[in-house]
């Protein structure tokens, strides 16, 4: 099965069953935005799609919001908790193992932003996935970061 049966199967249950869709949002935002799990789900193209549907398919707009936040946050908080846990230890797997430039580039925004380097973090690729486990790994408080999250 390839990614298009799979955006198309997810997209064609979300279209039947409704009152799945905050839920299949929150689980593809959390799949996102979790390290490492980021990169087997590119969740991006299969949101927007769900997207369209708010106009098309009369998708209530607040529920798809809510749960794309819930998820998105979440999988946030397990990435600043798996590197709060091991440090940088955890840039010696891969794929940041083969990529120490994303991370120098992740401690750099991080440490000339702080707080509001995990909230511009969020928008953009890369970095939303890199922000959470540097800011763990720097020890930034929890509270501080879900306030920038």
């Amino acid at each position: 099965m390839d990614f298009e049966a799979i955006q198309t199967s997810i997209v064609a249950f979300v279209r039947q069953n409704q009152s799945w869709a905050p839920y299949i949002v929150a689980g593809l935002a959390f799949g996102e935005s979790v390290a490492f799990l980021s990169l087997f789900v590119p969740a991006t193209v299969i949101l927007i799609a769900i997207s369209a549907l708010i106009g098309v398919a009369d998708l209530e707009f607040w529920p798809l919001w809510l749960g794309a936040v819930i998820g998105a946050a979440t999988g946030d908080v397990v990435s600043y908790a798996l590197d709060r846990r091991y440090k940088t230890s955890i840039y010696r797997v891969w794929p940041l193992s083969t990529h120490p430039q994303l991370v120098d580039k992740g401690e750099r925004f991080f440490c000339r932003h702080g707080l509001w380097g995990v909230f511009i973090g969020r928008f953009f690729g890369p970095a939303r996935v890199v922000v959470p486990l540097v800011a763990g790994a720097f020890g930034m408080q929890l509270p501080l970061f879900m306030m920038g999250n």
